[in-house]
């Protein structure tokens, strides 16, 4: 006979004490740490524990009890539904600090090497508005409120376009307006929404997997283009074909009108046709004197401004004389090669995905860029000693990996190669301060410099200038 799950407890008037990794909130009691969301330390809030494990619970707070001075109210209606945005309750002088904290903290716990003063943050000057690019889905299942539900009103509109809530894949919120890009993104969407609804078009049905409107793709840049992509399920030409000029109609502004028909089981789009309805097939941003073609499969960064930030760190630190040879390893698009290029030698650029390597190769092009190669496969393939001694040994390497750090066999390659000046850049400090401790033995830190690209998110960036021993 199955024994019964014992009840999880109700915690009263408890304080929140800090906040740790990925963001959420710490709770002590009788010296077992609580971890929970949508909370500032100074809350007073009643917690209910919904999982225990033998070192850690976790709970949800079910009232705030008495809110902590450092506490804002979030200016997104979505906020505490919609999943992301979650420091929105926090100053942005107070999401910094703990951005800091949470570089140095991940540095000096996991990497425990010697590190010089860690430099104060840079801070994002736009917090809200900043991304260059957003994603919303279309359903015919939309996510009810509890404020809904309680009313006992039946619903009959079930359609939304928005963002998926967490950890409910079929459902998704439907977003009046978000706030992380240029309000062009709430116009469209809404116009887009009101049209579909009108003439009574399907969304679709992530779970059955039918319907036609499917996804939607707005890209802006600071240089004022507009690019939007609409995903199909199903082609429906004269439906399609209506819909999309009234689009063009209504906003004179777009510049690249795009459309794809995806009919396979997922989202994604990198291995479907995009087709031109009206416009350019793509869009430019602009940096300093450097043009980049950014298309609808393109990877750029989403915080334009900042990138601009986070590249000059980079360039700072390489410290670059015009004599060197540079190697960029996982360099996307190329981005940071043709940013430093012109101060270089020459550089070479790896990247594991060959249409970003052709964009890289693109925007050298657009900008006469003559001194950067560029390879396409998996890092640990391509930067082999053999490869090292054809194309030259480099002075200094510029690494930015993906969130799960280096490969070891990459990190053999770069001590064998023995650069005199490494710059690290990381979106996740934790692997970075695993694979500094890997180049220790070589290296040391001779610099840190945290970015901020995500205001009102956990996430940062982290760049870091490492000197030969």
């Amino acid at each position: 006979m199955a024994r019964n799950k014992k009840a999880l407890p109700l915690l009263e008037d408890v304080v929140v004490l800090d906040v740790a990794s990925e963001g959420k909130a710490i709770v002590k009691k009788d010296d077992m740490v609580i971890f929970t969301q949508y909370a500032v330390p100074g809350d007073v809030v009643d917690l209910q524990i919904t999982r225990k494990k033998n070192r850690y619970m976790e709970g949800s707070v079910v009232k705030l009890k008495q809110p902590s001075e450092k506490r804002v109210e979030a200016p997104c209606r979505h906020y505490g539904i919609c999943g992301g945005c979650k420091w929105q309750i926090l100053p942005y002088e107070e999401q910094l600090k703990y951005k800091q904290k949470q570089v140095v903290d991940n540095l000096e716990r996991i990497g425990k090497i010697q590190l010089p003063e860690v430099s104060p943050i840079l801070g994002s000057k736009k917090i809200y508005g900043y991304r260059n690019k957003l994603e919303f889905t279309f359903s015919n299942k939309r996510w009810r409120t509890w404020e809904e539900i309680a009313s006992g009103e039946p619903i009959t509109d079930m359609d939304a376009v928005g963002f998926h809530i967490p950890n409910a894949f079929d459902k998704v919120l439907d977003i009046e307006q978000c706030l992380l890009q240029d309000d062009i993104n709430n116009r469209l969407r809404n116009e887009i929404r009101h049209y579909a609804k009108k003439h009574r078009l399907e969304f679709f049905d992530l779970r059955n997997q039918s319907g036609f409107l499917r996804t939607i793709m707005v890209r802006t840049t600071s240089t004022g283009e507009l690019m939007l992509v609409m995903v199909f399920y199903k082609e429906d030409k004269a439906v399609r074909v209506a819909l999309m000029n009234h689009i063009a109609e209504m906003f004179p502004e777009i510049t690249s009108l795009l459309y794809v028909i995806n009919s396979k089981a997922n989202d994604t789009i990198t291995d479907q046709e995009v087709r031109l309805f009206k416009g350019s097939d793509c869009i430019y941003e602009q940096m300093e004197d450097l043009r980049f073609k950014i298309g609808p499969k393109s990877f750029y960064q989403t915080n334009s401004e900042q990138a601009y930030e986070l590249y000059k760190v980079v360039r700072n630190f390489a410290n670059l004389t015009g004599n060197e040879h540079v190697y960029d390893l996982y360099t996307g698009t190329g981005t940071i090669a043709n940013f430093v290029a012109k101060k270089a030698k020459k550089v070479i650029g790896i990247e594991y995905v060959p249409e970003a390597i052709e964009d890289a190769k693109v925007n050298a092009s657009l900008n006469a860029i003559e001194n950067t190669l560029f390879f396409a496969g998996d890092m640990k393939d391509i930067l082999t000693e053999s490869f090292v001694e054809e194309y030259g040994r480099p002075d200094v390497i510029i690494t930015d990996p993906p969130r799960a750090g280096m490969h070891e066999d990459v990190v053999n390659v770069i001590l064998n190669a023995a650069p005199r000046r490494i710059v690290y850049v990381s979106c996740n400090p934790a692997t970075q301060a695993r694979d500094l401790a890997l180049l220790d033995c070589k290296y040391r830190v001779t610099a840190v410099q945290p970015v901020d690209m995500f205001p009102h998110t956990h996430h940062v960036e982290n760049v870091v200038c490492l000197e030969l021993k």
